[in-house]
């Protein structure tokens, strides 16, 4: 059974959850609307995706007009025919978990010029705005969100990457590494430290760090390693030197860039759980259809109590993982706080998609370890997302600070 035709199966599964009153009709449009298209879509075959298959799925994404979901432009801009004037978190879950359905491959084209031109979207100038986003809404520019260093990746303020300003102008030098679309990306939003760090300040320093757009062809920027994990993501490590930007290139205020971060993941970490959520979907409809069609001990899997209880634990942890995760969605909707419900639905969607797809894995048996199984596939893609946007122990120490900080 190829891709296609277990999504197609796995229909009633993955859209019974439109019925909840988290959704409006145009949620509910717009998600049949995608399954039909990605029904439509080949999904990629090799072990891993290759720079070029990423590209692709941009272009498609942006031509078919899924990016402009992902990207917010000034009420009355120009081009505002190409993007939104606001982003609206359930709407990118949905994407984000229909994609990852079909093409893990697809989601992370989808997220990453989302969380690539966040920033933009919530900091930019008119200007900047205008600049950008448009392109990026159609899939002609490709994004990167550049925060992490090798020893600033939880904790953000132990960033070293530098930057110098003048009036006219600001100078980079550092390292970024973990920089997903890393090599491909035509615009990198990168954060740099432009006040100084010291022993004194250190509680305080988040404070020092600002945000600036970096071209990919800006004289000083350079791909210093390509970095190959398990899942198909492109990743590179980035070199700074020398690099001079106009002081124009700079994101909201000096400064900020430590709330512009933030700002940025927490509209896309509720989105991470819905691209688990759409993870363990697949899953459990590829341990369906292996059970109903597996022989064993003269009946079919499906048929022996273990392969039900099994099947039972994995329709549970989906629905859980996915009511905590548009529950976050819809109350960031409403212009509710969600720093402890995001780090909820994050956790548990990510930690019972792992769950989910071992257990398929399982039901597979020894098909399920053969590379270029769908089911191979997940057990390799789902890892990452238990560690970036926010790592699972992360997740956990927000969820005991907001407790504590709500009881006292």
């Amino acid at each position: 059974m190829n891709r296609t035709q277990a999504l197609n199966g796995a229909a009633p599964i993955g859209l019974a959850h439109l019925a909840w009153p988290f959704f409006d009709p145009a949620h509910r449009e717009l998600a049949q609307q995608l399954a039909q298209w990605t029904a439509q879509q080949p999904a990629h075959e090799d072990h891993l995706g290759t720079d070029e298959q990423c590209r692709t799925w941009v272009r498609r994404l942006g031509q078919a007009g899924w990016l402009r979901h992902v990207v917010a432009l000034e009420p009355g801009g120009a081009s505002s025919s190409t993007a939104h004037t606001r982003l609206d978190t359930r709407t990118i879950c949905l994407l984000r978990e229909t994609l990852a359905q079909h093409d893990g491959l697809a989601d992370f084209a989808l997220a990453m010029q989302g969380l690539g031109s966040g920033a933009i979207s919530l900091y930019g100038t008119p200007e900047q705005r205008q600049q950008w986003l448009p392109d990026v809404a159609l899939g002609q520019c490709i994004t990167a969100f550049a925060l992490s260093e090798s020893q600033a990746g939880s904790d953000v303020a132990a960033m070293q990457c530098r930057a110098e300003e003048t009036p006219n102008e600001v100078v980079l030098n550092g390292e970024k590494t973990w920089i997903s679309n890393g090599g491909i990306a035509d615009l990198y939003v990168v954060f740099a430290r432009s006040r100084p760090m010291n022993a004194a300040a250190s509680a305080k320093a988040s404070s020092g760090i600002s945000a600036y757009l970096v071209p990919a062809n800006t004289p000083g920027l350079r791909i210093a390693e390509r970095i190959q994990v398990m899942a198909p993501h492109p990743l590179a490590r980035l070199q700074l030197e020398d690099c001079r930007l106009p002081i124009e290139n700079r994101l909201g205020q000096g400064g900020q860039g430590f709330k512009i971060a933030m700002q940025t993941l927490d509209v896309f970490r509720t989105s991470v759980a819905a691209a688990g959520l759409g993870f363990a979907r697949r899953a459990l409809a590829e341990g369906l259809q292996r059970a109903r069609s597996r022989a064993m001990f003269g009946a079919t899997l499906a048929q022996q109590p273990l392969a039900q209880a099994k099947l039972a634990d994995m329709a549970m942890q989906v629905d859980a993982a996915a009511l905590l995760t548009y529950r976050a969605a819809w109350m960031r909707d409403q212009g509710q706080s969600v720093t402890m419900e995001a780090a909820m639905a994050k956790l548990t969607a990510t930690e019972n998609a792992q769950r989910v797809i071992d257990s398929a894995v399982q039901l597979w048996g020894g098909l399920g370890v053969v590379s270029g199984q769908t089911v191979e596939r997940l057990y390799r893609e789902i890892r990452a997302l238990r560690i970036y946007e926010g790592a699972s122990e992360v997740q956990q120490l927000i969820i005991g600070r907001e407790l504590l900080r709500a009881a006292s």
